[in-house]
């Protein structure tokens, strides 16, 4: 698919998820209206402020800050910060999208596989314009010498769960573009790779993913990354942003719990790398064309279903709440880890790409042997 025609789903999708953002942002303004509160209940108000708030063009700055001579220029400066923010979901979505719409396109065989792509690229765009907006909103609070590498992980873990359905909306809209848009034009190619390669890349970037969840995840070890770099000054303290982009998971030993119990929550980290096995084991098959951005884009998109289906595990298995507080920290947690995913699927990504190409061509070497040999007789 050429690039000017897959631009327009591309565009479209990444406008349908700015615009749904600035509505859930503008629909905040809601929940201070009298009788909110006694509707909803406090919890769910909370809950719902705590979704929508980073999302919320409408300044809401504190008494210290707007007391001050300066407070026009803090407001200017968190007006900046949300213009950059929408600015960054449109153009990380569109540029992500028109990959996986080049690569991945919607046609018939593929359409399940490029909605969930576009369906976690979402969550990811969302994920990556926040934390690109969070020094300019860090600034406009007044505190931007104090503590900024905590406040900048503070910051850009926020608005993740109303991304979720609304990343969900905007993919199946692009999906619906790009479907308009192959109308009329023949399949896309696929890439033939033989299985035994597609199974060893596969294996071999799901372990960088593990690398994260087994090993770094560890209490032990997720508890020495985030002290191990305290010190003084501007930063001197990244060990909560090192934990965000890192950690993929969080386990210990099953102490203080039965062992049935301590399994279970195990056996979501097991259904992540299973979706991550699983998705590296067919993507070169599905794309067009096996690249090094495609795939490290598709790896990303496949760490974070990976995460969101071991949430709905963990809420449903583990937990196993019913009650309306339950289902609000429930879902609370949903795109966690999405950073994380950014960098270990990328890794992931280009290591299963190199892994690919070189057992490919060491798969091609006795087939040309071989050929070359029938035609001399």
């Amino acid at each position: 698919m050429e690039y000017r025609h897959a631009a327009i789903p591309a565009v479209a999708g990444g406008l349908m998820l700015t615009l749904l953002l600035w509505w859930a942002g503008a629909s905040a303004d809601a929940l201070d209206l009298d009788g909110a509160t006694g509707a909803l209940g406090i919890e769910t108000v909370n809950a719902l402020r705590s979704w929508l708030n980073p999302w919320a063009y409408d300044p809401r700055p504190g008494a210290s800050v707007a007391a001050t001579a300066d407070g026009a220029s803090y407001l200017a400066l968190r007006d900046t910060a949300m213009q950059i923010r929408f600015v960054a979901v449109f153009l990380f979505y569109a540029a992500g999208a028109l990959l996986l719409v080049r690569r991945l396109p919607a046609e018939r065989g593929r359409v399940w596989q490029a909605l969930l792509a576009l369906w976690a690229w979402g969550v990811v765009a969302g994920t990556l314009a926040v934390t690109v907006s969070a020094p300019w909103m860090i600034a406009s609070g007044g505190r931007g010498s104090y503590r900024f590498l905590p406040q900048l992980a503070a910051l850009a873990s926020a608005g993740r769960t109303v991304l979720v359905p609304l990343a969900l909306a905007a993919a199946a809209w692009t999906v619906f573009v790009t479907r308009v848009a192959l109308r009329n034009t023949e399949p896309q190619p696929r890439e033939d790779v033989p299985a035994r390669t597609a199974v060893v890349a596969a294996t071999v970037g799901t372990a960088v993913v593990a690398v994260s969840v087994v090993l770094l995840s560890y209490q032990a070890n997720a508890a020495r990354i985030q002290t191990m770099f305290t010190g003084g000054g501007l930063l001197g303290e990244p060990g909560d942003l090192l934990r965000q982009w890192l950690l993929l998971s969080a386990w210990s030993g099953p102490s203080g719990v039965g062992l049935w119990d301590w399994l279970l929550v195990l056996f979501g980290d097991v259904l992540l790398l299973a979706v991550v096995w699983c998705a590296l084991r067919w993507l070169p098959g599905m794309l067009t064309r096996v690249s090094v951005p495609a795939m490290a884009v598709c790896t990303v998109c496949a760490v974070v279903l990976g995460l969101l289906v071991r949430h709905l595990w963990r809420v449903v298995a583990v937990d196993g709440g019913t009650t309306s507080w339950h289902l609000l920290r429930a879902a609370s947690g949903l795109g966690e880890g999405t950073s994380a995913a950014v960098l270990w699927g990328t890794l992931a990504g280009v290591t299963a790409t190199v892994v690919l190409r070189v057992t490919g061509r060491g798969a091609e070497a006795p087939v040309r042997a071989a050929a070359g040999d029938r035609s001399g007789e």
